[in-house]
């Protein structure tokens, strides 16, 4: 993909985003944009880079850790989020590297992801992954058991951002978003993780301060 296309993607998204924005009453710029790079390798993300994108998404430590030392050296001020599962025994790989991290759904992974940043002293912001559709294929803390997990976040210090979902495919995401929305508003979180490629519009215009879009800006994986 050229500069040009990036550039092109990139301002159709921002701009879409900004419309889905102001139908609700919301300002642009409360919304940040999460470009997915997972799958993608440094080539083509650099384009992305290079028409002013700064916050990036990745699924898998590893993949993030081959990749993202160059590409942020090469421009300070890139935020990168971790948005796929984590494996209580990848917290400190995570912790160091990633900004925020949208995948907290579990006691055992509060715990791990406490000692890595009181070991690192850093601190990324985590949003808890809630399984919003029910479905046992998926990650995400059972909305039964959310006040309990964020009870034990809070207490082991971590800095709880908000609550992040994925509906469930194929069927219309918008009443997964406002139940999503609900929950936060009732944990007193303003942080909401949802929407992607499919889908963001819907998310933004339902108050989503994070989207994480990848086919929209890079095209379709391979």
């Amino acid at each position: 993909m050229t500069a040009d296309d990036s550039s092109t993607r990139l301002r159709a998204v921002q701009e879409t985003i900004a419309k889905s924005a102001r139908l609700a009453g919301r300002e642009p710029d409360e919304v940040t944009l999460i470009a997915v790079s997972k799958t993608h390798p440094a080539e083509a993300v650099a384009p992305l880079i290079a028409a002013g994108q700064r916050v990036f998404g990745e699924n898998r430590v590893q993949e993030a850790e081959a990749k993202w030392p160059a590409l942020r050296e090469a421009t300070p001020g890139i935020a990168l989020h971790l948005i796929g599962q984590l494996q209580s025994n990848k917290a400190e790989a995570a912790v160091a590297l990633f900004d925020a991290i949208h995948s907290l759904d579990r006691p055992s992974l509060v715990t791990a992801l406490a000692k890595a940043m009181d070991k690192a002293g850093r601190r990324p912001i985590c949003f808890v992954q809630v399984n919003i559709g029910d479905e046992p294929q998926k990650g995400g803390v059972a909305i039964r058991d959310l006040p309990a997990l964020l009870a034990e976040a809070r207490a082991a210090g971590l800095p709880v951002a908000g609550l992040m979902c994925i509906p469930p495919a194929e069927v219309e995401p918008a009443p997964y978003f406002a139940l999503l929305a609900k929950l936060a508003r009732e944990e007193e979180l303003s942080g909401l993780s949802m929407g992607m490629s499919n889908d963001y519009p819907t998310a933004v215009t339902l108050g989503a301060t994070h989207v994480r879009v990848g086919t929209a800006l890079f095209g379709a994986r391979a």
